[in-house]
């Protein structure tokens, strides 16, 4: 599987930490420094690739002939015949008809990823998104009506102002849109955004955190409702359109990453790019070290598995922890018993999982699960 980070945005959004960069004119260098790390990287790699992902930032503020440039480099360098699932990020206000149809002809991409967070142009204008909620239906529309089928969106909850009430039309309009993976996520204040900025100085009132969980609550019922399944905390699909790359993540498959910010995991040892978009394109033509790395300890690997496991609805898989963490097979099944006992997760033949309310609380039972000392 392989990651590419696209950092460019049109505009920094309000909440956002991840490393995104707004405004820049360096993007062809960019493209030319990751086609080159490509390149270097894919020498004696034999797997065909099965999931491929083009996250950020935002992918679709590349060109077409920068995306064209991109796609024939890994067609070069990878064996793409047995792709799975290509996904492309993207922002409603970049998808114009013939941006979608080149796009399109590319035929690489067979999912769209599409950051929408809100239909309510007030909640965009608090977080600093700049398509309204017309633009974000007609996006998916027309990414339909240009041949991709397998469409995400991202929808954010517990925003300012945002009542139980306006979180239940936001649901209801999706019954009506052609998608079929939905990710809702629990806005999260970052240190050093805008909107932590915001909320300091008191421009900004924060929903309660009762707010949001009643919100996520609805979202679970609704789902329910309309027959989609909860895969992950995060996480719905109708008709098994679950995210195949992001389900390898969390069963610690191991993955190249490509571009500024990306990590790679091979199974040992974690990798990650500077999240420096001068320094990593300078490493790359200059030939120097333009990342760091680290072995995971066994304990290291123990504990990132509990943190994703509990996330999904599949849990903590026995068979992983007896091949790959058979020392702390005891540990487990004696500091699992009380999230047993109190329901919040079940035991079956094959694996521990969260039931809804254990779901409600995945990283907190996690991290009581972290073995802290060797």
């Amino acid at each position: 599987m392989i990651y590419i980070h696209i950092p460019f945005c049109h505009r920094k959004c309000n909440y956002c930490a991840f490393y995104s960069l707004a405004g820049r004119q360096d993007k062809e260098r960019y493209v030319d420094a990751l086609c080159h790390e490509i390149e270097q990287r894919s020498k004696g790699y034999g797997k065909p690739i099965k999931t491929l992902y083009l996250g950020g930032g935002t992918p679709t503020q590349l060109s077409i002939a920068q995306l064209t440039s991109l796609v024939e480099t890994l067609r070069s360098c990878f064996d793409l015949s047995q792709i799975e699932e290509a996904t492309i990020e993207c922002n409603p206000e970049d998808l114009s008809p013939s941006y979608l149809e080149a796009l399109a002809s590319l035929r690489l991409f067979n999912r769209i990823s599409m950051g929408v967070q809100s239909f309510r142009d007030s909640d965009l204008a608090t977080i600093g998104r700049i398509h309204t909620g017309l633009q974000a239906r007609n996006a998916i529309e027309n990414a339909y009506m240009a041949g991709f089928h397998n469409i995400t969106i991202d929808l954010i909850y517990g925003l300012p102002n945002q009542t139980l009430d306006d979180w239940q039309v936001q649901l209801q309009q999706l019954a009506t849109l052609p998608i079929q993976h939905l990710s809702c996520y629990a806005l999260t204040v970052e240190p050093h955004t805008l909107l932590e900025q915001q909320i300091r100085k008191k421009l900004i009132q924060p929903a309660t955190e009762a707010t949001a969980v009643a919100q996520y609550e609805i979202l679970c019922q609704w789902a329910a409702a309309q027959g989609w399944e909860q895969y992950e905390v995060s996480n719905f699909c109708k008709d098994h359109h679950y995210s195949r790359h992001n389900s390898r993540y969390w069963d610690r498959t191991p993955y190249l990453g490509f571009g500024a910010a990306a990590h790679s995991f091979d199974g040992l040892n974690r990798r990650w790019n500077y999240s420096n978009l001068r320094k990593y394109c300078e490493g790359i033509e200059q030939g120097r070290i333009y990342y760091e790395e680290e072995q995971l300890t066994l304990r290291d690997a123990f504990n990132e598995y509990m943190m994703t496991a509990l996330r999904t609805t599949r849990g903590i898989e026995k068979k992983i922890i007896n091949t790959q963490f058979p020392n702390y097979t005891n540990y487990l099944a004696i500091h699992i018993q009380p999230y047993l006992q109190s329901n919040l997760l079940i035991e079956t033949d094959s694996a521990y999982q969260p039931t809804s309310k254990g779901l409600l609380h995945a990283d907190g039972i996690a991290s009581e699960l972290f073995i802290l000392e060797n």
